[in-house]
């Protein structure tokens, strides 16, 4: 049973990260932010495991983060005023998630030999894990240091929605190298993280997604023979 699970680990990832980026757009943004995130979030973390379940050490370090996450989470309904230790745990916890999974995909996606559906959908989920992974760099940022982004939409309805969506924006969007300026960083560790969410972006689409283009030109080729 795990085995077939994990045959299919890239897609169940990858529609993971699908529902945390778009997720708002079909249910109301406070409902999503304050209690259907952190659970997707918790979804994603246990498509992460499926990922790197052949390896015990790995898997035993993303077992720990789910279950600190899930106790994070259900301090939080329990007690929502806490907000003093809770954000930073779970900011760590899935830093530490993303930077490691993403790692692994770059890797198992690397190794391909054959390049099928599953190979493409897990190098368009490292690119996504880049963003997610820049997303709360730029979140601990504003946390420790409030006023590091400079927000100029003010639609939203409280102050702790207004970071999460633009912090994700911007993150997105420096990874794409849009930059549409409505969010910009202010400190300087800010502007660092400007440029190194930049770079990441680059990096993975001039090297990953080049590698896995060629692989998959050598295989039509040597199929066509």
């Amino acid at each position: 049973m795990l085995d077939k699970l994990y045959n299919h680990r890239f897609e169940f990832f990858f529609f993971s990260q699908l529902s945390i980026l778009f997720g708002s757009l079909i249910v109301p943004q406070t409902f999503f932010d304050e209690r259907l995130s952190p659970i997707l979030f918790l979804i994603n973390l246990s498509a992460g495991i499926l990922l790197i379940s052949k390896k015990k050490i790995l898997l035993r370090f993303f077992i720990f983060l789910l279950i600190i996450a899930s106790l994070v989470f259900g301090s939080d309904l329990i007690n929502p005023s806490q907000k003093v230790v809770f954000p930073y745990i779970r900011v760590i916890s899935y830093f530490l998630f993303y930077v490691v999974v993403t790692y692994e995909m770059i890797k198992q996606v690397w190794r391909a030999v054959e390049i099928n559906k599953n190979v493409i959908l897990g190098l368009i989920s490292g690119y996504i894990s880049l963003g997610l992974i820049g997303f709360f760099i730029c979140l601990s940022i504003e946390i420790t240091t409030p006023g590091a982004f400079h927000f100029t939409q003010t639609s939203f309805v409280n102050q702790s929605e207004l970071i999460f969506e633009n912090l994700m924006y911007f993150s997105y969007i420096t990874l794409l190298t849009i930059g549409y300026g409505d969010v910009y960083p202010v400190g300087r560790l800010a502007h660092k993280t400007a440029i190194l969410i930049g770079l990441m972006g680059q990096i993975y689409l001039v090297i990953i997604t080049a590698i896995v283009v060629g692989k998959y030109i050598n295989q039509v080729s040597t199929k066509n023979k």
